[in-house]
């Protein structure tokens, strides 16, 4: 199956529910592996926020993302009509700090996708297979959401607040072609002792009683019903029999489980996948759909390593030789440590480093015992990433890569004389401005050694450049 993006752009506009400012969002296409993007341009710069749960700020009444200073909030009714049209890449630009809350489902934004169109895109789609049981509980709350083998993507939530008015309640999605019908007309939900706390509190300045079902979970006499239409601009409201305030008529018997399941589908949207699996949610919330995020974005990342272990044939004529690579990389003895490149094309890269006991730093680290240094299984690996960037330059030469950060390093086994180290970078994001993000591995053998988050610069060189270099 190959990925999708968007014909043409297309834009909504509405409030945001906290803020109560006007907001345009406006979806544009956007080109293989980028993903979900959102972008402020309202902001200088017009910076850029990935939809990455590691993003994730705060999950109070919605999804919150902040890259930098940069932030959004409320993305989860966006992301879940994304996911459940099956668009794969898409930039989202956004005038200000929150999304459009509509009229609190993800269905104006699935119909302004379906007016844009879905257009086919040359690679293949990449899945996060659930290939085990996957779990995740919360023992206070009693929240728990569970990930199993399928053949497609299905879900099934259940909720229960302990109420008389929303008790049990069991929704379920069979398949993404369902979504559309069953899920994106389901709006939020909130009880009334919590929209009388949301008032006092000044938030739900965009909120409408036409985008949320308002749920009466206890007796309430006329004053107290005067009291609140007063505080939302309505005349009068009153609690029907299904112990609803009667500003809404329900959709469906199970509209709040099944806006739950739309809220889990947006959230679990972060790892960065479409999923193949089915979701077993109970008693779900955006703190938890997070949390669970993360954990499958743990094994997505480490089946993206095991199962991308490079195959390092000595026979195969290499990409570049060392001859090639020294013209383009500014390292020399004794600081050059990729030998070749077996592996080349536009968003990863593959290095060799053989090790042998002639290296320097051998002397020292250790004697009677040498052991290839961490930090500069890392430098080989920037190094490697180095070529990945500067060969998309006319004159690779002239550049130079400087480290900006480094997270997530781990070192998992020694690496020592005899043994060939293979280095492998992927880009974690598109190439902006010179700004280089990749998630490094390096292996022996089938085995990982090292591993970690790199982010560099290239920059052209002058003689005033700088020595952090990578």
């Amino acid at each position: 199956m190959k990925q999708f993006t968007i014909q043409k752009p297309v834009s909504v506009k509405g409030v945001g529910l906290h803020t109560g400012k006007a907001v345009t969002l406006t979806f544009k296409p956007a080109a293989v592996n980028h993903g979900y993007r959102f972008q402020r341009t309202d902001l200088p710069d017009q910076p850029v926020i990935p939809a990455d749960v590691k993003l994730v700020v705060s999950t109070n009444r919605g999804t919150t993302l902040r890259n930098g200073e940069a932030q959004v909030s409320t993305v989860e009714h966006v992301l879940s009509a994304l996911t459940g049209l099956g668009i794969d890449n898409v930039l989202m630009e956004i005038d200000g700090p929150e999304m459009p809350i509509m009229d609190g489902t993800s269905m104006p934004f699935v119909e302004a996708l379906r007016q844009a169109g879905r257009t086919e895109l040359e690679a293949d789609r990449e899945f996060f297979v659930v290939t085990e049981p996957i779990s995740y509980k919360d023992e206070v709350t009693g929240t728990e959401l569970l990930a199993l083998p399928a053949d497609n993507f299905e879900a099934t939530v259940m909720i229960d607040f302990n109420s008389k008015v929303l008790g049990q309640q069991f929704a379920a999605l069979h398949h993404l072609e369902e979504y559309v019908t069953e899920i994106a007309p389901c709006r939020t939900f909130v009880f009334v002792h919590e929209l009388e706390k949301l008032l006092e509190m000044g938030l739900i300045k965009g909120g409408d009683l036409d985008n949320a079902i308002v749920i009466a979970d206890r007796k309430m006499d006329q004053d107290e019903l005067d009291e609140l239409a007063r505080k939302l601009g309505k005349q009068s409201v009153k609690v029907d029999s299904e112990g609803v305030l009667n500003t809404v008529k329900l959709h469906f018997q199970n509209e709040p489980a099944r806006h739950k399941l739309m809220d889990v589908i947006g959230d679990l949207a972060l790892i960065g996948k479409p999923i193949r699996g089915k979701i077993v949610a109970t008693k779900p919330g955006h703190t938890a759909n997070v949390e669970f995020a993360k954990i499958l974005k743990k094994h997505l990342v480490e089946k993206r390593r095991l199962f991308g272990i490079p195959k390092y044939d000595p026979d195969k004529e290499p990409v570049f030789d060392i001859i090639e690579v020294a013209k383009i990389l500014p390292h020399r003895y004794p600081f050059l440590l990729v030998d070749k490149v077996i592996e080349l094309s536009d968003h990863h890269v593959v290095g060799v480093k053989n090790v042998t006991m002639n290296e320097p730093f051998f002397q020292g680290h250790f004697p009677d015992n040498p052991v290839f240094p961490g930090v500069l299984q890392i430098e080989a690996m920037a190094q490697t990433g180095g070529i990945l960037a500067l060969n998309a330059v006319t004159d690779p030469g002239n550049w130079d890569t400087y480290f900006l950060k480094i997270d997530n390093a781990k070192f998992k086994a020694k690496v020592v004389p005899g043994d060939t180290l293979i280095l492998k970078m992927e880009l974690l994001e598109p190439i902006r401005r010179g700004i280089v993000h990749m998630q490094g591995t390096a292996y022996v053998g089938s085995k990982i050694v090292s591993e970690g988050e790199l982010t560099a610069q290239i920059i052209r060189r002058t003689k005033d450049t700088g020595s952090n270099g990578s």
